[in-house]
């Protein structure tokens, strides 16, 4: 099994979240992506995949530390 490629279905998986933003990732160029086949099915690469996340990590740190929460912030629900 060659698990260098995902489907799309596979990274909403992965990051729990839909299938349109998954896409709307891809077709913003926020997650890179290549299309190939004859009806032009999207992969992303694992390795992509991971960078993503990555600076996914990286911007949430920078968000964090410029934007302290006060004492009488609730947080968000889910």
């Amino acid at each position: 099994m060659n698990d260098r490629f995902l489907q799309l279905s596979d990274v909403a998986d992965i990051l729990n979240i839909s299938s349109s933003q998954t896409y709307a990732l891809v077709r913003s160029g926020e997650l890179p992506a290549i299309k190939i086949g004859g009806r032009g099915q999207w992969r992303v690469e694992r390795t992509e995949l991971e960078a993503y996340i990555q600076r996914a990590y990286e911007q949430t740190r920078a968000f964090v530390a410029a934007n302290p929460m006060s004492r009488n912030e609730a947080p968000p629900e889910d």
